[in-house]
């Protein structure tokens, strides 16, 4: 008896395809099942959590009134925070700067001044620099929220009852 007939078959009963297919399934279940890997696990070494302060800049926030929610952060004093569309938990607000809103106006002797905007429309936006104040894992590459790292230029979500708007980090300190 050959191993192999006319019709690709082995010992003239089954099909070498057949045998491909059964072949692949079953190292599909065996990766599945008994080889699992790391998931659920986090790939980011365990560290222990410090405290950090993150300073974000808002620009240009459009608000109906801006004191209203100036006194919200003060007096909520929290804030959710989602990094990179993840929820990354809850910050405490410790400081709030309003920004002024200017526009650079031309001297006579050439220089340039810059003084507050003029422009009634100016008071529906807001500019501030917030002070987030939470915990965070210290890695080698730095500080990571919620497994998403948080550097100079991460933009982050501020979410509360009444708000949610996305900011840009501008100041990261680890805290001793």
């Amino acid at each position: 008896m050959k191993l192999l007939d006319s019709k690709g078959r082995l010992f003239g009963k089954i099909s070498i395809l057949d045998l491909g297919a059964a072949l692949a399934i079953f190292l599909v279940i065996v990766g599945i099942f008994v080889v699992p890997g790391k998931s659920g696990t986090s790939t980011i070494a365990q560290v222990a959590s410090k405290p950090i302060e993150v300073d974000v800049i808002v620009r240009g926030l459009g608000v109906s009134d801006p004191d209203a929610l100036i006194n919200q952060f003060s007096e909520a004093k929290k804030t959710n925070i989602v990094i990179r569309n993840q929820p990354s938990g809850e910050f405490e607000i410790k400081d709030i700067k309003p920004l002024p809103r200017t526009t650079v106006v031309p001297q006579p002797d050439g220089s340039v001044k810059a003084l507050p905007d003029p422009r009634p429309e100016v008071v529906y936006f807001q500019d501030m620099i917030l002070t987030l104040r939470g915990d965070a894992q210290i890695t080698d590459t730095g500080a990571v929220v919620g497994q998403q790292k948080v550097k100079i230029g991460t933009l982050i979500e501020l979410e509360g009852k009444d708000y949610n708007f996305n900011t840009s980090t501008i100041a990261v300190r680890i805290m001793n």
